[in-house]
């Protein structure tokens, strides 16, 4: 099913409360796919409010636990991902086993130790793969393909919303199972 939240959950419903106060515009917007939409899902604006990292945190870390994903770190592609992770991350401290966070760049730095992923990632880790919205799922899939090409493995994918336009299908192709928190049906109405 790829979704394990709870629905009737208090916090559940705070989150969704909190992305159709903070990240849900409705008007005419080309998304990054190059589609037009009715609605956009500026989700960084939940993702990186205080009360957002909060809940993120904690329904992503209980969403990992629930479909056992034991997962050494969480991170994904810059910047959408970069919250989610570090809120699953911080989460992790107040109920262990720690997951930590990693941050994988649009392209290796060329100074430095010219790397692609940053942060806590080591050749041979479990991780999950965050996004903050899945539309293609082509994000998650960079992700997902630079992850393993550095000697990680991928348990699998972690959206605060699914758009369900594809990216799910796209993902779970590339043998990726996905978790959402949200599902765009539960932002917009007829989102189409």
């Amino acid at each position: 099913m790829g979704r394990v939240t709870d629905p009737r959950s208090a916090e559940h419903g705070r989150l969704i409360a909190l992305l159709k106060a903070r990240s849900v515009l409705l008007g005419d917007f080309t998304l990054a796919s190059g589609r037009r939409s009715s609605y956009y899902i500026d989700c960084r604006r939940t993702t990186m409010h205080a009360e957002g990292l909060d809940l993120i945190g904690r329904l992503g870390l209980a969403a990992l636990r629930a479909r056992d994903w034991e997962a050494d770190g969480v991170g994904g592609l810059t910047l959408g991902a970069d919250p989610v992770a570090y809120a699953v991350a911080r989460a992790s401290c107040d109920a262990p086993p720690p997951v930590h966070a990693f941050t994988v760049r649009k392209a290796a730095k060329a100074h430095g130790a010219g790397r692609r992923i940053e942060g806590c990632f080591e050749p041979g880790a479990a991780v999950v793969v965050a996004e903050d919205v899945i539309t293609t799922g082509g994000s998650a899939l960079e992700a997902a393909r630079v992850v393993r090409a550095e000697g990680g493995t991928v348990l699998g994918v972690l959206a605060v919303v699914d758009r369900e336009e594809g990216g799910r299908a796209a993902l779970e192709a590339e043998g990726l199972a996905v978790h959402a928190l949200v599902s765009v049906r539960e932002l917009v109405e007829n989102p189409r």
